[in-house]
């Protein structure tokens, strides 16, 4: 698949602050809980960056698989703590079917978490990765993940005055902002601008970004061609229903 990696993922300074931009957080407890619930012995985290969310998944027994495109972020990830204990694979959904058939099993469940599924611009490449879970999972199995809603629009905050902040980095000061450049048609993508300043060395990094917005419906049906069926869509991280205008949108679907 061709995922064009933004340099958010793969510029040193960027990928060794990506953790402290990202902390654990209210979404994250989301998906502990949920394997708290579900007690997998094989978790598949698609898009796990540099694992900040994947290390705390770790639990003497379960195996724990780390995927993502990016060696910079996985390369980060194997020298935190607990790093050893990950599974680490380097590439996207497509390497899911040779590693278990390698190892002649299947996962209980798989999650992509930091609205992953939006980096997937293309429908085809999109529904090749979900059919790449399917049979990734055994019958039964658990697909859990979050998407932005469009219908709320959330990139019309994407601009300097409402993202515009000065970080202290281990680099100096880092000031950043977020500009949006493009909403396609129908808004089914959104180009935006991330502007980084190291403000010791008046370096600047601009990065550029593209998402793709689905809504409830498409994402839906694509997931029911994969052979899921959606079990639960929340509105927020504290489990409420989802309403048309949420912002964010989480999912959570069964094999078969």
């Amino acid at each position: 698949m061709s995922i064009k990696l933004d340099l958010h993922y793969v510029e040193p300074r960027l990928v060794q602050l990506y953790e402290t931009d990202n902390p654990l957080d209210i979404d994250s407890a989301f998906y502990i809980q949920l394997v708290d619930e579900l007690e997998p012995n094989t978790i598949i985290d698609l898009g796990c960056g540099t694992g900040l969310l994947t290390r705390e998944l770790v639990k003497d027994g379960r195996r724990v698989i780390g995927i993502d495109p990016s060696a910079q972020m996985l390369e980060h990830g194997k020298q935190q703590p607990g790093g050893e204990k990950i599974e680490w694979i380097l590439g996207d959904s497509a390497q899911l079917g040779q590693l278990f058939v390698d190892s002649k099993s299947t996962a209980d469940l798989a999650i992509m978490t930091s609205n992953v599924a939006q980096v997937f611009l293309d429908d085809g490449e999109w529904q090749a990765t979900l059919n790449n879970l399917a049979k990734a999972l055994k019958p039964g199995g658990t697909l859990a993940f979050e998407s932005r809603n469009p219908v709320a629009k959330g990139w019309e905050s994407w601009n300097k005055a409402d993202t515009h902040e000065v970080q202290q980095t281990p680099f100096g000061p880092l000031e950043c902002w977020l500009d949006v450049i493009e909403v396609g048609e129908n808004r089914r993508t959104v180009k935006f601008e991330a502007t980084n300043i190291f403000q010791e060395t008046g370096e600047t990094l601009v990065v550029e970004s593209e998402l793709r917005f689905r809504t409830a419906g498409e994402i839906t049906l694509t997931l029911q061609q994969a052979g899921f069926s959606v079990e639960r869509i929340y509105g927020n991280w504290e489990k409420k229903p989802f309403a048309p205008a949420d912002p964010v949108m989480v999912f959570v679907a069964k094999l078969g």
